[in-house]
C-alpha cells in the first residue's frame, strides 16, 4: 500500500468532495425557490443532484488511482 498516493488523493477528495456535494445541494434550492416549486421538489432535486455529484466523485476516484496507484509496484530484486 502506497500511504503517500492514499493521502494525497483522500485529501483532494475531500476538498473536490466539499465543493461537488455544496454545489449541487444548492443547485437544487436555487432552482427550486427561482421557479418556485416548493420544499418537496426543492428536496427532491437536491437529491437528484447529489446522485449526480456521487457519480462524479466516483469518476474522479477511478481517475485519480489510475494516474496514483494505490498499491506499490513490485521493487526490482537487489543483487
Amino acid at each position: 500500500m502506497n500511504a503517500r498516493n492514499l493521502i494525497t488523493i483522500l485529501s483532494m477528495m475531500v476538498l473536490v468532495g466539499t465543493e461537488v456535494f455544496a454545489v449541487a445541494i444548492a443547485a437544487g434550492w436555487a432552482i427550486a425557490g427561482l421557479f418556485e416549486l416548493g420544499d418537496t421538489v426543492g428536496h427532491v432535486l437536491m437529491g437528484l443532484f447529489s446522485v449526480l455529484a456521487a457519480w462524479i466523485m466516483f469518476q474522479l476516484w477511478q481517475r485519480a488511482t489510475s494516474i496514483d496507484p494505490l498499491r506499490a509496484a513490485p521493487r526490482a530484486a537487489r543483487r
